[in-house]
């Protein structure tokens, strides 16, 4: 939080802080949206970009830090997949399975260990949720689709859809409250 109020005066140091700590997980979600190295990379300079912009509307009560970082990140891969949809590249390279590694953050041992943790805390609160709520929610977030969408692809009534996935993100809300 301190680091969002430091960002909001105008600290270029703190954003690159913040860069240090959540440039990861950033891409990663992106690279697991999108799966396009080059997307994954324009998401994460938009996703800091906007933190620069917007870190004075940063709401503690609605979020962690990491939180609202990793939902900016979300809602940029999607535009981004959308918007590749919308307009698909001809020229593109076919089969970018392959990716080089990720450089170094240059975070500390200390960091990569609370940053483990916490991935390993989300993985397991979404381990205990039913396969009914999980399965609605990956296709939420890892895969951008909307609740329509949801439905369309799984026969499972939009009013169930919405259903499941608001009671899945309060279970894990209840489950990563810090």
């Amino acid at each position: 939080m301190a680091l969002v109020a430091e960002i909001a005066a105008g600290s270029t140091d703190a954003l690159a802080r913040l860069y240090d700590r959540h440039a990861g997980i950033v891409f990663g979600m992106a690279r697991r949206i999108l799966s396009r190295l080059e997307d994954a990379e324009e998401v994460v300079q938009d996703v800091f970009a906007q933190v620069w912009r917007e870190a004075a509307r940063y709401e503690r009560s609605r979020a962690t830090v990491a939180g609202w970082v990793v939902m900016l990140s979300r809602a940029r891969s999607i535009d981004r997949l959308r918007a590749r949809h919308a307009r698909p590249d001809l020229n593109a390279p076919v089969g970018d399975d392959a990716a080089p590694p990720i450089a170094s953050s240059g975070l500390t041992p200390e960091e990569l260990t609370i940053s483990a943790e916490d991935v390993r805390s989300v993985r397991g609160a979404l381990a205990e949720l039913p396969d009914a709520q999980r399965s609605l929610l990956e296709l939420a977030y890892y895969e951008g689709l909307t609740h329509t969408e949801i439905a369309d692809r799984t026969g499972v009534p939009l009013g169930t859809v919405k259903t499941r996935i608001r009671t899945a993100m309060s279970a894990l809300r209840g489950v990563l409250k810090p």
